[in-house]
């Protein structure tokens, strides 16, 4: 039995406005990894379609995936949430090992190079166009963020998605009709 005289545990926590902005934090340099890899991801992709229609679609892509990453930055700076550079190297490495899977072929790129890299972008849009909503639904109550850029942020991941669909679906259907064509010569 608990006496009414006995002094409380102190609490280590911190108060739901620290915890909230901490897990914030955690949340936005999870982001932040996940850009990092999606802007090397992207541009590798654009670099090895260079000159071909894939290379002129995913081109431009690469080039916002990139300008959407540097404002996550500024979001973070004006929430005044450190970069977690750890994160940050962690996106960089997954990536780089990424590369590494086997895909059929040694020395030359593979076609399902293609195809597993538009899914892995595809799913990569996904996942911040899914942050961009959260912050979009959190500007309501922080004015620290503009729901009019926020707004702008995901309509582009949308066209983001819509085009990477496409590619993806393009280049599996060519690399999957050419593996059940007995011609083919694979």
């Amino acid at each position: 039995m608990d006496s009414p005289y006995r002094s409380a545990k102190p609490s280590h926590r911190p108060p739901a406005d620290g915890l909230a902005m901490k897990l914030l934090g955690i949340y936005l340099n999870d982001h932040m990894a996940g850009a990092t890899a999606g802007v090397l991801r992207a541009g590798h992709l654009a670099r090895s379609s260079r000159g071909s229609a894939l290379g002129r679609a995913v081109g431009p892509v690469a080039t916002e995936i990139a300008q959407d990453r540097a404002a996550l930055l500024g979001i973070m700076r004006d929430l005044g949430v450190p970069v977690r550079r750890y994160k940050v190297c962690a996106g960089w490495a997954g990536e780089r090992l990424g590369r590494l899977k086997g895909n059929g072929r040694l020395i030359r790129r593979s076609p399902l190079s293609t195809v597993l890299e538009l899914e892995a972008l595809r799913l990569a849009v996904e996942g911040k166009a899914a942050g961009w909503q959260t912050l979009r639904r959190l500007s309501a109550v922080d004015q620290r963020l503009d729901a009019a850029q926020l707004d702008t942020l995901l309509e582009r991941a949308r066209r983001q998605q819509k085009t990477l669909e496409e590619w993806r679906v393009r280049a599996a259907e060519a690399v999957f009709r050419a593996a059940s064509d007995p011609t083919s010569g694979e």
